[in-house]
């Protein structure tokens, strides 16, 4: 199978156009036709933009299911009071249809690879497997101790998961344990020892909100993060998801341990914890992604959107319009996501060998004139709908905003049920 995206504007070199070849699943030339080539589909470049396919970094699939029934809320009573109880009305199966509403909006807007943290094994991986996206799948993890018979359990699956599709030509796994306020310190070593063992990474909360980091400081006599690496939980293969409240010695922790952070500006601003510091990250050489959170946190999943919220909200906190760039957030969502996962051997750069995870954006309409410069426009004024062509592991998963491989119909009519099943009007 050969694709070929034809006389193309690549987002970072506005000046020339280019023909894209696709063998397989991989990228296998720009512009020069490689040996043994056969083409099978054309996709016209005129009047649009290719970038790599947007890469969230942290996402609950299965949380769409939740959009609009929990806003306007303080973080504790949002989780504790609202998003937990919902999650014990749930069965298997809606996580599956959850998934895929998520699915459907992220190829819409754009994503083709997502960080997920689910809680019901097999159901987000059967949703991925269908729809054809790519991912790094992790199962939520919680308990006290090593003895914790729900803490095994949940730990079992993720085990199970993992070596049920270790052969999956598009999931990775990580081993997620929720944060160090649901997890005991002993639960947390052990699921760092079997992180080691299954040489796979690690993604957990830290620092999301002023009340973890005082209830941290005041129990413990240290911050979420110092915490963390005292029981060994930080290095190059941790995510660590939030880091709003940090201090320099937090910072100089995450840069030195090598650890990559995932933020969440519009979810942050939402639950009204604040800011992450972006700037002094960046500073430090921490390597930083980005991500939506869940529809429930967030409402949007939209990486374009993430992309303008990252791009304007810490330029509003530091008062400084230079803090952050179009540029820095269009690698938080591409090379940087990458490497956060992984995966920087793989996906999020256009660059021939790695796998064909590529997005046109139409650029003919307002909101793109004059067609000066590719990545100001992607990250200031693109929106979900500008999305055209969505090509994962050298498959179209949507042809001119036609979905290839998903019923969105039946998807929108599944969620509608379960909310309706869980009390949500």
């Amino acid at each position: 199978m050969g694709i070929l995206i034809k006389k193309i504007m690549c987002a970072g070199d506005s000046e020339n156009l280019h023909d894209i070849y696709i063998h397989g699943n991989k990228i296998a030339g720009i512009d020069e036709k490689p040996a043994g080539f056969t083409l099978t589909d054309t996709v016209d470049g005129k009047n649009r933009m290719l970038i790599p396919g947007l890469i969230n970094s942290n996402i609950h699939t299965y949380m769409s299911v939740f959009r609009n029934g929990a806003d306007d809320l303080a973080f504790d009573e949002w989780l504790f009071g609202n998003i937990f109880p919902l999650e014990d009305k749930l069965v298997p199966e809606d996580a599956y249809w959850g998934s895929m509403l998520s699915i459907v909006e992220m190829i819409k807007s754009g994503t083709t690879c997502f960080c997920d943290t689910h809680m019901h094994a097999n159901e987000t991986v059967r949703a991925i497997d269908v729809a054809g996206i790519r991912a790094v799948v992790s199962r939520g993890l919680t308990g006290k101790d090593r003895t914790d018979p729900d803490g095994e359990r949940r730990l079992s699956e993720a085990k199970a998961e993992i070596a049920e599709y270790a052969r999956h030509e598009r999931m990775t796994f990580m081993l997620a344990p929720h944060s160090i306020y649901s997890c005991g310190e002993e639960y947390l070593k052990y699921v760092r020892e079997e992180a080691e063992r299954l040489g796979v990474g690690m993604r957990i909360n830290l620092s999301e909100s002023r009340g973890e980091f005082d209830k941290c400081m005041s129990e413990k006599g240290c911050t979420p993060i110092a915490l963390a690496d005292k029981l060994g939980l930080l290095n190059p293969k941790t995510l660590a998801v939030h880091c709003v409240y940090l201090t320099d010695s937090d910072i100089r922790i995450l840069a030195e341990r090598g650890v990559s952070v995932a933020i969440n500006p519009s979810s942050n601003m939402k639950l009204g914890n604040g800011f992450a510091p972006v700037s002094k990250l960046l500073a430090a050489g921490v390597n930083v992604c980005m991500g939506t959170d869940s529809a429930a946190a967030n409402n949007s999943i939209s990486m374009l959107h993430e992309m303008n919220m990252a791009a304007l909200c810490y330029k509003g906190a530091e008062k400084n319009a230079g803090v952050v760039t179009a540029t820095d957030v269009f690698k938080f969502a591409t090379e940087n996501a990458a490497k956060a996962l992984g995966l920087e051997n793989e996906i999020g750069q256009i660059k021939i060998g790695l796998k064909a995870d590529l997005v046109t954006i139409n650029i003919n309409n307002e909101h793109f004139m004059p067609a000066t410069n590719a990545v100001s426009a992607l990250t200031y004024s693109a929106a979900a709908s500008d999305v055209d062509t969505v090509i994962v592991d050298g498959k179209i998963l949507m042809d001119k905003k036609v979905l290839k491989t998903i019923d969105e119909e039946h998807v929108f009519f599944a969620a509608n049920r379960i909310a309706k099943r869980i009390g949500l009007r």
